[in-house]
């Protein structure tokens, strides 16, 4: 069978254009901080950041959201893994960013999102979810740390007496906030974080996966790669089957001829 030219050639387009064009605007977007005057900085990500990067893309990997297989391996060309080593540092470079933009900058409530980011992703990792659970579970993550940052503590900590703040207010009526000092950004960098998210999760529902790495379902065909090479085993019931190394289960195939 031989393969679809514009397939390969949507997937090659695919790696080599729009996915790190997706994952570095993400990382671009998510360094970038609006005063209310209108100035622009760019933040690097913190040193603890990076280290919660590298943990989420443990996460992606071994819940089977990214394969690193298909972006580098001694059977690709060189600029097969070249593109595959840009998209594996540009996933690197957009979740730190994109975790840096959504931690307060300094203070006890930066420490106290460092921890909660650091339980739970390491939670992540010791759980080891399916990828559809796993990227259910990133937006909740990722959109509850947006809200609480931009929304909540933007309102607690807003210099006018906007509603959403008379809202907050009462919520937590009888709470002080004097050991907690927040300096809020401006309100146009909520909106480009919120961009950079949506790209940032854009991004990881398009990298290349493979199947869950768990373990392998005997009555499931597709499993293992080296099935057809399987000694055939007769069965009693006039059915060939193939044995699997370390499979309890037979596989059916391919019925055997009757006895003549």
């Amino acid at each position: 069978m031989t393969a679809d030219p514009r397939r390969d050639a949507g997937a090659v387009w695919h790696e080599a254009f729009t996915l790190p064009l997706v994952l570095l605007s993400a990382a671009l977007l998510g360094g970038l901080r609006i005063d209310a005057a209108g100035g622009l900085a760019f933040v690097p990500p913190t040193l603890f950041a990076l280290v919660l990067a590298v943990m989420l893309i443990a996460v992606l990997h071994r819940c089977g959201a990214l394969d690193p297989a298909r972006l580098v391996h001694p059977r690709r060309t060189g600029l097969a893994n070249a593109s595959g080593v840009v998209i594996v540092v540009a996933l690197g470079a957009a979740a730190a960013q994109m975790i840096a933009a959504l931690t307060p900058e300094e203070g006890l409530l930066a420490l106290v999102f460092d921890v909660a980011w650091l339980v739970l992703i390491g939670n992540t990792l010791a759980a080891r979810p399916d990828r559809s659970r796993l990227l259910s579970s990133l937006l909740v993550m990722f959109g509850s740390a947006f809200v609480v940052k931009f929304i909540l503590l933007g309102a607690l900590y807003a210099p006018d007496a906007s509603l959403t703040k008379r809202v907050v207010m009462a919520l937590v009526e009888g709470v002080s906030l004097g050991a907690l000092a927040y300096q809020p950004p401006g309100p146009a960098t909520g909106y480009v974080i919120f961009a950079a998210g949506l790209l940032f999760l854009a991004g990881i529902a398009a990298l290349p996966h493979g199947r869950h790495p768990g373990p392998a379902d005997a009555t499931d065909p597709r499993a293992g790669e080296h099935a057809a090479e399987w000694p055939q085993v007769p069965a009693h019931d006039g059915v060939l089957r193939r044995r699997g190394p370390g499979r309890p289960v037979d596989r059916p195939l391919v019925h055997a001829p009757p006895p003549s």
